[in-house]
């Protein structure tokens, strides 16, 4: 391993998580993560970028900070499973880094932004050249600038393991909830029946974005077995294994998991990951790893759930950690 800096992470030290005492089970904070966030109104302007096979991205870019107008840092926001730039976590983070002076970007990933993308292929926990290729394009657009990027969830998931193959112009990162481990996640969904609830969620979502895209899939994929899939390993298995490369589920989740790919980690790098996550047992957090790689630094409360990490700071006032935590890890390395 390379040598880091004396301090990659310029002093930042990450502040205690104190959860809402009505909060503490892995689902309420989870649940009341989605329920509970703002829904924060921003000014974003949408760009819809061509990609170099043909098909198309929409990004949605925040107003440029007013103190520091054409010098502020950019960083990427990526959303989760079947998340877009309309969710109120990205929204939440977005504003949170506007008013720490940075200007954020939201990248929708494909068939994510409201409207079917052009290939067959779509988007996947591991497929790190659409962010690698936007990323890039921002660098030339905003020449000098500091340059990060924050993922939530699948997010997390991808930038982990970009920044693990070829992190490019990235000069810091910031990770919340990220599924270190596929297969352990797919198989914690599948034996709760928590989890088959949150599982069902995301294959109706996924199992539409297909239905959409049925001619442009006849020939990739089986139809008929697709729209029996009753699990997200069976939707990856019959789709997004064959769809992108992968001659399994198994083979997808195995390739594509950040967790082994953390010790390749050569950039300031925050990871927020609640030991309580019900997309994830807690055996499959690579705690070790985390601990080894000085250009990681890492929080891992006991509570949280998956990106809810709610606290109640006074009466009547809730804070969202995790976006707070990780926006002002951002701000201090990039020097906004």
């Amino acid at each position: 391993m390379s040598a880091p800096p004396s301090d990659p992470h310029r002093g930042y030290a990450v502040g205690r998580f104190r959860p809402a005492a009505w909060l503490l089970g892995p689902h309420l904070q989870t649940l009341a993560g989605k329920f509970l966030r703002p829904r924060v109104q921003l000014c974003l302007s949408r760009e819809r970028w061509t990609t170099p096979d043909g098909d198309f991205l929409d990004l949605d870019f925040a107003p440029e900070p007013p103190a520091i107008p054409g010098a502020a840092p950019v960083v990427l926001v990526l959303h989760g499973l079947e998340g877009s730039t309309r969710r109120p976590y990205v929204r939440l983070a977005m504003q949170e880094l506007a008013v720490r002076g940075i200007r954020a970007v939201g990248l929708n990933f494909r068939s994510c932004s409201g409207e079917p993308n052009l290939q067959p292929t779509f988007y996947h926990s591991g497929e790190t050249e659409d962010v690698a290729w936007v990323l890039d394009r921002l660098s030339r657009r905003f020449p000098g600038r500091p340059l990060g990027a924050l993922g939530f969830s699948l997010g997390g998931n991808v930038l982990l393991k970009l920044l693990a193959e070829n992190p490019g112009p990235l000069q810091a990162a910031a990770a919340i909830s990220p599924p270190f481990d596929l297969a352990e996640g797919t198989r914690q969904l599948e034996r709760t029946p928590m989890g088959r609830l949150y599982a069902r969620r995301f294959l109706r979502s996924l199992l539409a974005k297909a239905e959409a895209k049925s001619e442009l899939l006849s020939t990739r994929v089986d139809l008929g077995r697709l729209r029996q899939a009753r699990s997200l390993r069976e939707f990856d298995d019959i789709a997004t294994a064959p769809l992108h490369g992968f001659s399994s589920a198994w083979d997808y989740y195995r390739k594509s998991s950040c967790g082994p790919l953390l010790p390749d980690i050569r950039t300031p790098t925050l990871i927020l990951h609640a030991r309580d996550d019900p997309f994830l047992p807690e055996r499959a957090i690579p705690i070790t790893l985390l601990g080894r790689n000085p250009w990681i630094q890492s929080a891992l409360p006991s509570h949280g759930g998956h990106v809810g990490f709610i606290e109640r700071d006074s009466p009547g006032i809730i804070r969202f950690w995790g976006e707070a935590e990780a926006t002002r890890y951002l701000a201090r390395t990039l020097d906004a």
